[in-house]
């Protein structure tokens, strides 16, 4: 069993065809199937069903290609660090989430940059998520987002939390509330941007009901699994919103709050958007936040990443912001 055969096989079991997966590889398709037909004898396995088009995998090839493929995404993963470790590159590429670039994160570079003249610094607008994937691929080196992560090549940590504002179109009759309520905002509609969500594993068997006890209106039954962050939090106070609208990004949806659709929950560093049409009011709830992580892979931290650090550190200290001082290890 060697690399070529797993590859022509990952090719095929995608493509669910020799033709598409010759193509794709640049290999024929005799080779492919030469291929194939030497990992099938080693193993004494038949992993393709030729008798069907498309192709279809067999029981042990779905067993094989789920796990084989996440090995060959590590092998990748695995040379890609190697060879960055051989040539390590003289730029810092820095991955971000469009939220955190109306916060600090301007002051943060530009520190850094005054610090650090002979680097250069190439900024990547890119979601908590895929950041994941960039950080192993080297596309970046180092990421804020907004999730935490639970990643064996990955290591993380917690720079801040960030007060959320509720963002109303100023002709809505709450738009002068100074402290604003999860539950008096349930009526209204709530718009979502998060493309991404939550773990699963976030359940109904964690979230509080402290709010809904404290008034006579009534509370809609939460779900057993609420992972779309912005419902999450007001599931925490046992607060389902009674209408939703879901959009592409934060843009859009302050966009549609301007417009007087409806309302949604933003990072504070978000309130000098839209001014003239937005009315952002503080929340009561001190719990509900919105997290800004730092995090970069475990075996191989860009050397200039601790002066990014110290960058933001720098900012917080200026601007009286609790923090806990980390460094990657």
């Amino acid at each position: 069993m060697d690399l070529k055969q797993l590859k022509a096989f990952i090719a095929i079991a995608q493509l669910q065809s020799f033709s598409a997966a010759a193509k794709m590889t640049g290999i024929s398709q005799p080779s492919l199937s030469r291929l194939l037909k030497q990992l099938e004898t080693e193993m004494n396995v038949v992993l393709v069903d030729r008798y069907h088009r498309p192709l279809q995998l067999t029981a042990a090839g779905l067993f094989f290609y789920d796990k084989i493929s996440a090995l060959l995404i590590e092998l990748d993963a695995i040379t890609h660090m190697t060879q960055r470790l051989s040539a390590p590159s003289k730029a810092l590429n820095i991955g971000f989430v469009p939220s955190v670039l109306y916060g600090l994160l301007p002051e943060v570079i530009a520190i850094f940059k005054r610090q650090n003249p002979d680097i250069e610094v190439n900024l990547k607008d890119i979601s908590s998520y895929q950041q994941i994937e960039a950080l192993k691929s080297g596309e970046i080196d180092v990421g804020f987002g907004r999730f935490a992560h639970q990643d064996p090549w990955i290591q993380q940590i917690l720079l801040r939390h960030e007060r959320y504002l509720v963002a109303l179109p100023k002709a809505h009759p709450l738009a002068n509330v100074k402290e604003q309520r999860l539950i008096d905002l349930a009526s209204s509609r709530l718009i979502l941007y998060h493309q991404t969500h939550l773990p699963a594993s976030i359940t109904a068997s964690s979230i509080s009901s402290t709010n809904s006890k404290k008034t006579k209106q009534r509370v809609e039954p939460i779900a057993d699994s609420v992972t779309e962050p912005l419902l999450y939090l007001f599931a925490q106070h046992g607060v389902t919103p009674l209408r939703t609208s879901k959009v592409s990004d934060l843009q859009v949806a302050l966009g549609l709050v301007a417009a007087g659709e409806g309302i949604t929950l933003v990072p504070a560093s978000l309130q000098v958007m839209r001014t003239k049409q937005i009315s952002y009011q503080r929340l009561i709830h001190e719990n509900v936040t919105s997290p800004i992580y730092l995090h970069t892979l475990k075996d191989f931290i860009h050397p200039k990443v601790p002066d990014l650090l110290s960058a933001i550190y720098e900012i917080y200290e200026k601007r009286g912001i609790t923090y806990r001082r980390q460094q990657f290890v």
